[in-house]
């Protein structure tokens, strides 16, 4: 596994050379566009709106929009230099809280931080602190020329490091139907209760499985083994309109499924 940056923790005055890796791995069924004739893959390419010609990525610039097609130019030299000053290389800790305390909403992107030799003893200092606290670290990192909050905490054995959306960058759940006055009978609510209790038990991520990525790459197998595609019938709706009816069938449903 290859880091795709190296920094430190720092927290108080201790500071351990880590790396930081890619925690997970996107799977999803890829997809290229072809021409349809000769199925020649298309390529895109960096063009100048000005003239329509193409442009060399060494030639490319980051320009930040200050109005409407006016922009100040940076160089990657000017950008890095902008990171360190805020972050120096550092996932810099400044406070500990309890893991529930942050809404998920929150979490961004997973990264496990694994330590440089020269730092192993401390790493694991803090790595077991963690768990025996069962607390995470709120901290600041800056990585490929972005400053990110973020989140360190211990599972498995490792430091991970979640990166974090900024407060401002949650949208309110502003929705008209959710501010109309609806009123909820305390039988249904405890039909909806009953559901989530039959429908209750330790999370195991071993039983999950991506069926469309599944189904894809059955039939991707099919034409190339030159057999027909057939497509299974879609779920149809129940029909139930009575939202008792609904829950008490639902009810009946997983209280089934519990017992299997």
């Amino acid at each position: 596994m290859r880091s795709i940056w190296k920094g430190a923790i720092s927290f108080g005055l201790v500071t351990i050379p880590v790396g930081l890796y890619s925690a997970t791995e996107n799977k999803r069924p890829s997809f290229k566009q072809l021409r349809e004739s000769d199925h020649s893959p298309i390529r895109y390419r960096r063009v100048a709106e000005a003239d329509g010609e193409e442009v060399p990525y060494e030639k490319i610039v980051k320009g930040y929009e200050i109005d409407k097609g006016r922009y100040v130019v940076f160089t990657p030299d000017e950008l890095s230099g902008i990171m360190k000053g805020i972050a120096g290389g550092m996932v810099d800790v400044v406070q500990f809280v309890k893991q529930e305390e942050i809404d998920p909403i929150y979490y961004r992107s997973s990264y496990y931080l694994a330590p440089e030799k020269t730092g192993a003893k401390a790493y694991k200092i803090l790595l077991r602190a963690l768990e025996e606290k069962d607390m995470v670290g709120v901290a600041k990192v800056a990585i490929r020329e972005r400053e990110h909050l973020a989140v360190i905490r211990a599972e498995d054995g490792v430091i991970v490091l979640e990166t974090m959306y900024w407060p401002d960058e949650i949208r309110e759940p502003a929705f008209e139907t959710l501010e109309e006055d609806i009123e909820v009978r305390d039988e249904e609510i405890t039909m909806a209760e009953m559901i989530i209790d039959n429908l209750t038990s330790a999370f195991d991520p071993s039983v999950w499985n991506d069926e469309s990525r599944e189904a894809v790459e059955a039939a991707a197998q099919l034409k190339i083994d030159g057999e027909e595609i057939v497509s299974p019938e879609a779920p149809q709706p129940s029909g139930v309109v009575d939202l008792m009816e609904a829950l008490k069938a639902s009810v009946e449903a997983t209280k089934a499924k519990k017992a299997v």
